[in-house]
């Protein structure tokens, strides 16, 4: 029996003395468009989509965000409040709320095409014990520099997460994409990247041998996930464990990565693993507990892709917890 294994940890009710969680990165508008049909606006954004995820499973994490005093921007205050994310919110250089054009093809994968700016907030001097980013804020410019900022001060204090999502719209210079996420790989404890992801950051590159390249570089455990394949975990020492996925009828992929960030995030506070010795107690692990906080994280992952747009589970959708 692996320590997620005990039916008590799958319990809705939570201590209310909680670790502290800090999410800083962007929450946008998602415009999404099917063949056939009317766009519809759906509230996320990557590191939205994570600290919305956290806080449906009772995590109440902190999110530090760009958000515009408009419509679009109200949507998504209401929207995180409704899952308690806290927020820390300063309005963007361009002063509206980010949007994403998602297309999504037949089978429900998103293509983005974005209109945003970034920028973090202050978030104080406030201790947290976990601290993600990700995705577009840690390469957009002026936010990324104080987001890699950040990071530099916390990490001593934090177990640090990592989702370097591929944004070639973004930042299509590929070397220097990667330049800049290496940076904040070497500063974080567990990241979490998809095989898509890997593929454009290393072209030609098998994912397992551009994962390994990573968590030499610092990183406890890198976690590369291979849609309906499952994830291959690779270790500090270059050891790697593959972990089957769940089995799911996918209506849209919109925040399938983000919840499992979360999900991974989720199982490893209920371990405990958080604060000042995450790196060493993430390393200590054994490889039976390391597929199930990646089949916990899978599970949350694939009530997310089993309903339309950025919908995340609650606790009580995951009665499996850590099984």
């Amino acid at each position: 029996m692996t320590p997620l294994d005990d039916p008590a940890d799958a319990a809705p009710d939570l201590p209310q003395d909680l670790p502290r969680v800090l999410v800083a990165g962007e929450a946008l508008i998602d415009v999404v468009e099917r063949a056939g049909r009317a766009p519809v606006e759906l509230p996320g954004g990557s590191c939205a989509n994570v600290a919305l995820a956290l806080g449906r499973l009772g995590r109440r994490p902190r999110l530090a965000t760009a958000l515009g005093e408009d419509d679009r921007g109200d949507r998504l205050r209401r929207w995180l409040a409704d899952s308690d994310v806290e927020l820390a919110v300063v309005v963007p250089p361009g002063g509206g709320t980010s949007t994403a054009r998602a297309v999504l093809d037949e089978h429900g994968a998103a293509r983005y095409e974005f209109d945003l700016s970034w920028a973090l907030p202050p978030v104080g001097d406030d201790p947290c014990d976990v601290l993600h980013v990700g995705s577009i804020a840690s390469v957009l410019e002026p936010g990324a520099r104080d987001v890699r900022d950040l990071v530099r001060r916390r990490r001593r204090h934090a177990l640090v997460s990592l989702d370097p999502n591929a944004r070639p719209a973004i930042t299509p210079d590929v070397d220097s994409a990667r330049e800049r996420v290496e940076e904040l790989v070497a500063l974080s404890d567990l990241v979490k990247v998809s095989d898509e992801d890997l593929g454009w950051y290393f072209p030609g590159i098998p994912a397992a041998n551009a994962a390994a390249r990573w968590a030499r570089l610092g990183p406890a455990l890198v976690v590369v996930t291979r849609g309906g394949s499952g994830a291959t975990v690779v270790r500090a020492d270059g050891t790697r464990l593959d972990v089957p996925g769940k089995a799911v009828e996918v209506v849209d992929t919109i925040a399938a990565g983000d919840t499992f960030t979360a999900g991974l995030l989720d199982a490893l506070l209920t371990l405990g693993i958080h604060g000042a010795d995450a790196y060493a107690r993430l390393t200590a692990l054994d490889d039976a507990t390391v597929e199930a906080v990646v089949r916990h994280a899978h599970a949350a992952a694939a009530v997310t892709v089993s309903r339309p747009g950025a919908d995340p589970p609650r606790r009580a959708d995951l009665p499996e917890v850590g099984r």
